[in-house]
């Protein structure tokens, strides 16, 4: 079973869907035929209320706070549906670790992850602090393995 799973994205305490998270959920809608099920990740209630994609099972995972987060949310919801491939959706320039995360957190369980992306491109504050999290991932990836 093919689970696509989209990560969000706010400024924090956002009350409306980011421009970010918007493309982000929109690419997600048309990558949904022949999925089993969606997995909203992080700002999963507003991404729900936006939702205009095919009726297809939406699964939320309001928890993540991160991208570890995401990933640990996601490899559950992909356990627990017994998906074979996860299609996880992000932007271009932070699906790189956030795949390697979700890889990291779905060891052992044999199920593949590719990426999707939505043409967007960060600003220099975006693309700066990805560059400082990609410092971080060694720790991140080591505190998925031992939780």
């Amino acid at each position: 079973m093919r689970l696509v799973a989209v990560l969000g994205y706010s400024a924090r305490r956002d009350t409306a869907i980011h421009a970010i998270c918007a493309r982000r959920l929109a690419h997600a809608e048309t990558l949904v035929d022949g999925a089993g099920a969606v997995v909203l990740s992080g700002e999963a209630e507003l991404m729900g209320e936006a939702w205009r994609g095919p009726a297809v099972e939406l699964t939320f995972d309001p928890r993540a706070r991160n991208t570890a987060g995401n990933a640990v949310g996601v490899a559950a919801a992909a356990r627990k549906l017994g998906a074979t491939e996860v299609v996880l959706v992000s932007s271009r320039w932070h699906a790189p670790r956030a795949a390697l995360l979700l890889r990291t957190a779905l060891r052992g369980s044999g199920i593949s992850v590719t990426t999707s992306s939505p043409p967007d491109l960060p600003g220099p504050r975006l693309f700066v602090r990805e560059l400082a999290c990609f410092a971080a991932l060694p720790f991140q990836a080591l505190r998925l393995k031992s939780g």
